[in-house]
């Protein structure tokens, strides 16, 4: 167990190194790795509301209209009145924010790239994407 606990810390290392490096690289220091996690959030799940981005995050409203309102005022999202429902708005990526989101996905295929290249054959390649997807993507 204490051999995983220290393989997680040197891995989360890494990923934080490789999104804070690709930050510096297209020149977006001055947003946060948690503002970078929503604006990916927004654009998974296309266009959300507040209510479904606060569910998705597992956090309370309040706080996430708090960092909704900054990433608005840093013009990386726009909200955009719903055409059914007027009480309600959709989270919309601006130019920036979809900028945001591709430097993002570049640090992702750059970890992906870390992860696969010392494995010997594409059958261990295979296995860490199924044990990867049993850890971390079932509900």
């Amino acid at each position: 167990m204490e051999k995983l606990v220290k393989t997680i810390a040197s891995m989360s290392r890494k990923i934080v190194l490789m999104e804070e490096s690709a930050k510096e690289q297209f020149n977006f220091k001055e947003l946060t790795l948690t503002q970078m996690h929503y604006l990916e959030t927004i654009n998974q799940l296309r266009n959300p509301n507040l209510t479904e981005l606060s569910s998705e995050m597992n956090l309370t409203k309040p706080t996430v209209k708090v960092a909704i309102d900054k990433l608005i005022e840093k013009d990386f999202i726009c909200r955009v009145q719903s055409d059914d429902d007027r009480r309600s708005a959709h989270l919309h990526l601006t130019v920036k924010g979809k900028l945001i989101n591709q430097m993002h996905d570049y640090a992702h295929r750059r970890l992906a790239e870390l992860m696969i290249k010392n494995l010997e054959s594409r059958t261990e390649q295979d296995q860490l994407v199924i044990l990867l997807d049993k850890i971390f993507c079932k509900r």
